[in-house]
């Protein structure tokens, strides 16, 4: 895997002198707009709401692949050549857009999750990556540094920007008190969330959750036979009533675990990108989403 990985992008060096060279006469076709790229569809959507129509912005993962796995791909070379400003999520969440990024270009990069304190992975001193599932951490953190870099890039249309994120933080603001209130319907003795990857964490400690993973990160992933276990036993033990699968991770480990408990798993969550459909394609629907899932299936 390694191996691979290393082969794919020097593929992907070789590449970076071609579109470097094209790069001059593109200057003269881009637009008035700002060019923005960012990792994740998630960083897409806040940054989009703090933008607006001022920038063009483009993510890199495509929905449905884990960012920690994530290799560039030519296209992907060309967005970060050209871009005014790259969002990124930090604490080793894009190793390998990170490596793409050092090779190609010296834009300014700005990452969400600056200020913020980070738990640990367990049995680390590594950050967990996944801030953004604590919504007051969105509206706080992520959404200052990525307006202050913006208004940087482009000082001009200050209030504009300033405007957009007050706006969003008080949408912010209010999704995370509605979460706070609807997490009441659940038990006290249910407020347990397995899932695949332990991506909860931040979301766990601002709701009021324990959260269990069969590992830790997806780019550690691996679904032994005792990590398996260990999480049937904590099902069976403190008899959580359902499990829940991620749309970015296969189901098949937690389709184990649910046929050997008998717990069904009560519905998918959305962690590291948003969704295709109508409930979960920005941020505010994806965590309502979520929380409604939370609710729905450990509130018996």
């Amino acid at each position: 895997m390694v191996k691979q990985k290393i082969l794919k992008f020097g593929i992907l060096l070789l590449l970076i002198g071609v579109f470097s060279v094209g790069c001059n006469n593109e200057e003269t076709l881009k637009t008035e707009k700002l060019q923005i790229v960012t990792s994740t569809s998630i960083l897409s959507d806040i940054t989009k709401n703090i933008a607006g129509d001022n920038a063009d912005i483009a993510y890199l993962v495509p929905i449905g692949d884990n960012p920690e796995d994530y290799e560039p791909i030519p296209s992907d070379l060309k967005k970060i050549s050209n871009a005014d400003l790259i969002i990124m999520n930090g604490w080793g969440l894009e190793e390998g857009i990170t490596r793409a990024i050092n090779n190609i270009t010296d834009t300014n990069i700005v990452y969400g999750t600056k200020g913020i304190t980070p738990i640990p992975l367990a049995g680390s001193s590594e950050p967990d990556p996944h801030a953004w599932l604590n919504v007051s951490y969105v509206a706080n953190f992520y959404v200052s540094s990525i307006l202050n870099a913006i208004i940087k890039t482009d000082p001009n249309n200050e209030e504009k920007y300033r405007d957009n994120a007050k706006k969003y933080f008080d949408d912010l603001i209010e999704l995370d008190n509605w979460i706070k209130e609807e997490i009441k319907k659940i038990p006290n003795k249910n407020r347990i969330i397995i899932i695949s990857e332990n991506a909860l964490k931040y979301y766990g400690k601002a709701y009021g959750f324990k959260t269990e993973g069969i590992w830790e990160l997806n780019s550690h992933e691996e679904g032994t036979p005792q990590q398996i276990a260990r999480i049937i036993d904590i099902v069976k033990n403190k008899k959580i009533p359902a499990i829940f699968a991620e749309t970015t991770v296969d189901k098949r480990y937690m389709n184990i675990i649910s046929d050997d408990t008998k717990v069904p798993i009560a519905g998918e969550i959305y962690t590291d990108a948003l969704g295709l459909y109508e409930f979960s394609n920005t941020y505010i629907k994806m965590m309502k989403h979520n929380t409604n899932t939370f609710v729905n299936g450990l509130s018996k």
